[in-house]
């Protein structure tokens, strides 16, 4: 199956499609009886009064979410083919980042962090031509407004601020005014929302927005590790992918080894961001995915033995679909 998605080849997408329902299964086996979908946070309602909680029956709501994964898909493959970040163009990102968004039930239902997982891949997009432009003011303005769209719709994505200033060290020398345009973006959008707010008479609620930014970073956590041990065959494909990518590390482009190191920051941001959101659910983890799945893609990209990666991406797959029908 890994080979077959080595290579760009047309027949993949309906192999992708039939793979992204057919890793659903248990979810359309065992559909909830009802599922709301909260498109936008509370305080940007007032700006976009869309209601869509009650707007899809179950059945719908699941099917979407699979049509929206697929979609994502295909422009996250682009996205990394783009830029070279594999061995050669395949459709091995877009077929770990499927895999990746079918690890848990809360992960195949319409949700924010789904949605905003099309900005984090426009993010991602413009972060990796930072180092291709000779003046990147616009493009780190223009990622700035991006993250600050996301906000409106899933809270936590404001972590991804951070990663403006992390892409800058990576990507740029230093330029004060590259610096600022990405808060100046950022604030662009929320300027707008205040003046909202303001003709509302109702700018004291605008300050409650950014209360979540003075929440502790927990110290304890309650996790139940059973329901986590899909997680094991990830640890183990990503521990490989990290021996193979440190042999290689020296011999890639310059451009190569600053994405990854980028990508590596942006999943460890997107996991961390969690604590923004009061009593937030597991699919904000959908946030690492696009991240995450580059570095498994690596992983098979570049793996020499076809009888072991092969059997490593079925015993995979397999694991999953154990883990969502007990």
């Amino acid at each position: 199956m890994i080979n077959q998605f080595r290579q760009l080849n047309p027949i993949n997408l309906l192999f992708l499609l039939a793979y992204t329902f057919l890793m659903r299964i248990a979810i359309f086996y065992e559909t909830p009886s009802q599922l709301n979908f909260d498109f936008l946070e509370p305080f940007a309602r007032l700006l976009i009064n869309i209601d869509l909680d009650n707007a899809f029956s179950a059945s719908a709501n699941i099917f979407f979410a699979a049509v929206i994964v697929f979609s994502q898909a295909l422009i996250f493959n682009r996205v990394i083919n783009n830029h070279n970040l594999l061995a050669k163009p395949s459709f091995l990102p877009a077929l770990m980042y499927i895999t990746g968004m079918s690890l848990f039930m809360p992960f195949m239902i319409l949700s924010p962090a789904l949605i905003a997982n099309f900005l984090l891949i426009w993010v991602i997009d413009k972060f990796l031509k930072l180092g291709k432009s000779a003046n990147s003011i616009t493009t780190v303005f223009d990622i700035g407004m991006i993250i600050g769209i996301g906000t409106l719709i899933y809270f936590p994505f404001m972590a991804m601020l951070l990663m403006i200033f992390l892409a800058l060290l990576l990507f740029r020398s230093f330029n004060w005014r590259e610096w600022i345009a990405g808060l100046v973006g950022f604030i662009t959008v929320f300027f707008f929302l205040a003046v909202f707010y303001y003709w509302r008479d109702n700018l004291s609620s605008f300050y409650q927005i950014w209360k979540p930014l003075g929440n502790k970073f927990p110290s304890v956590f309650q996790v139940n590790y059973n329901d986590y041990l899909v997680l094991i065959p990830v640890a183990i494909i990503i521990v490989l992918a990290s021996l193979q990518l440190r042999e290689n590390f020296f011999r890639s482009f310059i451009s190569t080894r600053k994405g990854f190191q980028l990508l590596f920051f942006m999943f460890i941001v997107a996991g961390a961001s969690f604590y923004l959101k009061p009593n937030f659910r597991i699919w904000h983890f959908l946030l690492c995915v696009p991240p995450g799945s580059v570095l498994l893609a690596y992983y098979f990209s570049n793996a020499k033995k076809r009888w072991f990666y092969e059997t490593l991406f079925v015993l995979f797959v397999l694991s999953i679909q154990y883990f969502l029908f007990v």
